[in-house]
């Protein structure tokens, strides 16, 4: 095994772990996940404090002092929100990882694990992608706002890690969807605004719905609750500065992939695309070699997936009816 695995792994035995963003898609599945280790977690979810805010983020760790923090927490969205937020995307982004990566180190967290993106990587790279790749080309622009944000993470980790000897870690994964995820056919990203479009044409009787771009683009998607597997794996066995690769392994055209939601939500209508809108980064598979060397691998296929996706996303809309 690499270097960069431990020989030994790490016991979470009656550890305290600390996710930063408890109430995401992610900080749900990690919870669900860690449920199963005898280990306490502790929440931390904009509602108990403000992230950008760094004197309330110290704060809180001086006061609960995690033994482990994994931070989960970020202002996220698809390419709508994207090009229409970048202020916020950048700046919310920036402050919620500065002041938790700044705070676990003060508070002498023993082992911190930040949560990236697949969209540092430059536009225009060598498929799959390996984290040499980052910083080596420009940036998908309907995303480089957001982006920048978590290079900015990255290197933060890498940074305390270097200069004061922190076991700060990055993992880079690829698109996620499952249950918990957040439904809006503007800011959403893809998957989640694929049910909600298809949902809704369902039920008006659309003949027809229409999706930005060309159907071309290429994209690799990991369900959420392997990726907690795979988080809480990374978290017992990698410690390196350089960050880590994430996904299933295999993709799917943004075409198919319509077709294939559709077909979850039992939408019989066309699929139809428009070209005047962007399509994003043409093609992003992720070289996940290293994490499935060291012993994990993606369990849940796409269908399977989308159809868990598809029950919580019907769960949401009762609550919210019957709210």
């Amino acid at each position: 095994m690499s270097c960069k695995f431990l020989e030994t792994p790490l016991s979470l035995l009656r550890k305290k772990i600390g996710v930063a963003g408890a109430n995401g898609m992610v900080g749900q599945a990690l919870a669900r996940m860690l449920s199963s280790e005898d280990c306490e977690v502790i929440s931390l979810t904009r509602d108990d404090v403000d992230l950008r805010a760094q004197q309330d983020v110290s704060k809180w760790l001086y006061e609960y002092k995690p033994d482990i923090l994994i931070v989960a927490a970020a202002k996220v969205g698809g390419i709508y929100a994207n090009s229409a937020y970048p202020a916020e995307f950048i700046y919310d982004n920036i402050m919620i990882e500065a002041n938790l990566i700044h705070a676990a180190y003060e508070a002498g967290v023993e082992k911190l694990l930040f949560l990236g993106s697949s969209c540092i990587y430059p536009r225009e790279v060598e498929q799959p992608i390996t984290p040499e790749s980052l910083l080596a080309g420009p940036l998908e622009p309907t995303n480089q706002y957001y982006a920048i944000a978590k290079i900015a993470g990255i290197k933060m980790c890498e940074a305390y890690r270097r200069q004061y000897g922190c076991d700060f870690i990055s993992a880079m994964p690829c698109n996620l969807y499952g249950p918990g995820d957040r439904y809006h056919e503007e800011n959403s990203h893809v998957i989640p605004a694929l049910l909600l479009k298809m949902y809704k044409a369902k039920l008006d009787n659309k003949p027809s719905v229409t999706l930005w771009g060309s159907g071309a683009p290429l994209r690799e998607f990991l369900y959420v609750d392997d990726l907690a597997q795979g988080l809480i794996h990374i978290l017992k066995t990698y410690s390196a500065a350089e960050p880590i690769n994430i996904g299933s392994g295999e993709e799917v055209s943004i075409a198919d992939l319509a077709e294939l939601v559709a077909e979850v939500v039992g939408y019989n209508g066309d699929i139809t695309f428009d070209t005047d809108y962007p399509d994003g980064t043409p093609r992003k598979l992720l070289d996940s070699s290293e994490v499935y060397e060291s012993g994990w691998a993606a369990r849940t296929t796409l269908k399977n997936g989308l159809h868990q996706a598809y029950r919580d996303f019907l769960r949401q809309v009762e609550q919210k009816y019957a709210a």
